[in-house]
C-alpha cells in the first residue's frame, strides 16, 4: 500500500492512477489542445486592450478601437469555445476513471476471503467503494486538468509581460516568491488536514451504517441517549477536521489577495511615474499589466486550491489502491473440473485456525460416501460451521486435504467447486429485490417456470402464492417483510433450484415456528434425496434420519455413528446431548 500521508504529492501513486487514464487517450489529447488555447486566448485579450487603448483612445482612433474590440470579441468566443471543450472533455475522464476503478475494485472485493469481511468494517468498505472513488475523479473533472491550464496561463501570461515591459515584470516577480511560500505551507498544512477529514468520514459511515442495521438492538436495550450521544462524539470530530480545512483556507486566501493588492499598487505607483520617461510604459500597458497581474496571481490562487481537491482525490486513491493492493484472496490455482459429480466427501487430517496458532480444527478426518446424509451436532464452538467453510473454500486449511470424489478441492477451479456446493444457513440474506430474484439471483439459465415447479416440489409454492405479487414480491432490505420461517423456506428453495450435487444445511430449523419446520422437514426430505449432505444441527430430533451422526468437542470429532448406535453408548457426549435437550423439552 503506498502512503501518501505527510507529502504534499505522491508522484508514484499519481503515475499508477494515470494508468487508468491511457485508454482514454484522444479525450486527452483534446482537453490538452483546449487547456493550451486557452491560455492564448487568455493572455490575447489584454494585449488588445492596451492595443485599444493607446491607438484608438489615446489617439484617438475610432476605427482603430472598434478593430481591438472586434478582436476582443473574437478572443473572448474562442475562451468559450475551448473552455466548453476542455471542461466537457477533463470532466468525462473522471467519470470513465472511476467507473474503471470502481468495477476492478468490485471484482476485486467479491474475491476477497470470508476472513477479510471478518475484520472489515463495512462502513469504512463502502466509503471506499462510494465516496473515496467519487472524490477520485475530482482529480481529473478539477485537480489535475486545472492545474495544467492554470500553469499553461500563468506561463503565456509571464511571456506577454516580459515582451511588454521587463521593468514591471520584475516588480511583479519580486512579490511572486511570498505567494509561492505561502502556497507551498498551504499545500502541506491542507494534505494531512484532508488525510484526517478521509478517516473521520469513514468512521462516521462505519458508525451510521452499524446502527442503522441493528437499531432493533438499539431500541430493545434503551441506548438511544447513549448511541446519540457516541454520534454526537463522531461528528464533532468529522467537524473538527472540516474546521481545520476552513481555518487553513481563512489564512491563505487573505495572504494571496493582500499580494495580488500590493503588486497591484506597486505597478501603478511605477508605472505612473514612468509614463512620460519610457516609450515602453504606457497607460495602455499599466491597464494590459492590472490584468496580466489578476490573470497571474488569479490561477496561482486556484492552483493552491485545486491543488487541495487534487491531494484529496490523491488520498482517496490511496485509500482505494490500499483495498486493491490487499492479498486476501483464496488461490483460485485449480485446473481440474468436476464432472459427473458422485458427492463422496473425504477430509484427511484437516487443521485449521482462524488466528495463528489457535486452532479451531485438530486433525478433523471422516468420509461422506455418495448420496449419504451426514450430521455434525457438538457446542458452540466446537468447529462444526467451520467445516462447511472449509468445504466451500471460503478459507485456506493449514495442513491436511479435502477432497470431492478423490480429487482435492484445492486443484479444482474455485468457481465450478461452488457451484457444484448449496449452503442453506441458519442467518438467511435476502436481497432487497423479489422473491424470485432472490431465489435464482439473477440466474438468466433458470426460469420463472422452473422456480414454481420446484416450489411446488418441495412443497413451498402455496406459502410464496400467498404474497402480494406472489413471486414478484419485493421483501425489502435483509427480507425484513418475511418471517424467519418464511425465509429459510426461500434459501431452501434457492438450493432446490441450482441442482447443487453437494447439499450443507447449516442450523437451518433452529429458529422456526412448528408449522414452518414442518415445510422445512418436508422440504429437507426432498433436496436431500440422491445428494450427499451435510446437516449441522442444534435439534437432535432432526437427525434421527441421518445415514452418519458425528459428535465434535473443541475441534475433534469425539464420536461416530447413527442415532441409535450413539444411544448406546452409555457416558457418550452425544447421550448426553440427547438427554439434556429430553429433559428441557419436557421441562417446557
Amino acid at each position: 500500500m503506498t502512503t501518501t500521508k505527510g507529502k504534499a504529492f505522491d508522484t508514484k501513486l499519481f503515475k499508477r492512477l494515470l494508468q487508468f487514464a491511457k485508454p482514454y487517450k484522444w479525450q486527452l489529447i483534446i482537453a490538452g489542445i483546449g487547456a493550451i488555447l486557452l491560455s492564448v486566448f487568455a493572455a490575447l485579450r489584454p494585449n488588445y486592450m492596451e492595443k485599444a487603448i493607446d491607438i484608438g483612445i489615446e489617439d484617438k482612433d475610432p476605427e482603430s478601437l472598434l478593430y481591438y474590440i472586434t478582436l476582443m470579441g473574437l478572443v473572448l468566443l474562442g475562451q468559450v469555445t475551448f473552455r466548453l471543450l476542455f471542461i466537457y472533455y477533463s470532466n468525462w475522464i473522471g467519470q470513465q476513471v472511476i467507473r474503471d476503478i470502481r468495477v476492478k475494485l468490485f471484482e476485486h472485493m467479491l474475491k476477497f476471503k470470508m476472513q477479510y469481511y471478518d475484520t472489515s468494517a463495512v462502513g469504512r468498505l463502502v466509503t471506499r467503494a462510494v465516496g473515496d472513488i467519487e472524490t477520485i475523479a475530482s482529480i481529473f473533472s478539477q485537480g489535475l486538468f486545472m492545474i495544467i491550464a492554470d500553469l499553461l496561463t500563468m506561463g503565456v501570461v509571464l511571456g506577454f509581460m516580459f515582451w511588454k515591459s521587463w521593468q514591471l515584470t520584475l516588480i511583479v516577480l519580486a512579490v511572486f516568491p511570498i505567494i509561492l511560500y505561502a502556497t507551498r505551507v498551504f499545500q502541506r498544512a491542507m494534505k494531512v488536514a484532508f488525510e484526517e477529514v478521509r478517516t473521520q468520514v469513514a468512521n462516521l459511515n462505519t458508525f451510521v451504517q452499524e446502527r442503522v442495521t441493528g437499531m432493533k438492538i438499539v431500541q430493545i436495550f434503551n441506548r438511544e441517549a447513549i448511541e446519540h450521544k457516541k454520534f454526537g462524539d463522531i461528528n464533532k470530530k468529522h467537524m473538527d477536521a472540516w474546521n481545520k480545512t476552513v481555518w487553513y483556507n481563512s489564512i491563505f486566501f487573505p495572504i494571496a489577495e493582500m499580494c495580488t493588492s500590493i503588486t497591484i499598487g506597486l505597478i501603478v505607483w511605477y508605472g505612473g511615474l514612468h509614463v512620460a520617461e519610457s516609450e515602453a510604459i504606457t497607460l495602455g500597458v499599466i491597464t494590459a499589466f492590472i490584468s496580466y497581474i489578476q490573470m497571474l496571481f488569479t490561477p496561482l490562487r486556484q492552483i493552491a486550491d485545486k491543488f487541495n481537491t487534487l491531494q484529496m482525490g490523491m488520498v482517496a486513491a490511496n485509500r482505494v489502491f490500499g483495498i486493491l493492493d490487499t492479498e486476501s484472496q483464496i488461490k483460485d490455482i485449480g485446473t481440474k473440473e468436476l464432472t459427473k459429480i458422485k458427492g463422496e466427501i473425504t477430509f484427511e487430517n484437516v487443521h485449521f485456525s482462524y488466528i495463528p496458532d489457535e486452532e479451531i480444527l485438530k486433525g478433523v478426518s471422516f468420509t461422506a460416501q455418495p448420496g449419504q446424509t451426514i450430521a455434525i451436532v457438538g457446542s458452540t464452538g466446537a468447529g462444526k460451521s467451520t467445516i462447511i467453510n472449509l468445504l466451500s473454500r471460503f478459507y485456506e486449511i493449514d495442513s491436511g486435504v479435502i477432497s470431492i470424489d478423490g480429487t482435492s478441492i484445492a486443484d479444482v477451479k474455485l468457481h465450478q467447486l461452488r457451484k457444484e456446493i448449496a449452503v442453506v444457513l441458519q442467518d438467511v440474506f435476502l436481497f432487497a429485490d423479489s422473491i424470485l430474484n432472490n431465489i435464482t439471483l439473477n440466474d438468466p439459465s433458470i426460469s420463472e417456470e422452473t422456480v414454481i415447479a420446484s416450489a411446488k416440489e418441495i412443497g413451498v409454492h402455496k406459502f410464496i402464492s400467498s404474497l402480494p405479487d406472489g413471486y414478484h414480491y419485493n421483501v425489502k432490505e435483509r427480507g425484513a417483510m418475511l418471517s424467519s420461517g418464511q425465509r429459510q423456506l426461500i434459501a431452501f428453495l434457492r438450493a432446490y433450484v441450482s441442482n447443487p450435487s453437494i447439499l450443507i444445511l447449516d442450523e437451518a430449523t433452529s429458529s422456526v415456528d412448528s408449522y414452518s419446520e414442518q415445510l422445512i422437514q418436508k422440504a429437507i426430505g426432498k433436496i436431500t434425496k440422491g445428494r450427499t449432505s451435510i446437516v449441522i444441527a442444534h435439534r437432535l430430533a432432526t437427525i434421527k434420519k441421518a445415514d452418519l451422526i458425528m459428535v465434535m468437542e473443541k475441534g475433534k470429532i469425539v464420536e461416530k455413528g447413527t442415532h441409535k448406535e450413539l444411544l448406546k453408548n452409555e457416558g457418550g457426549h452425544y447421550l448426553a446431548l440427547y438427554e439434556a435437550q429430553f429433559t428441557e423439552a419436557e421441562t417446557v
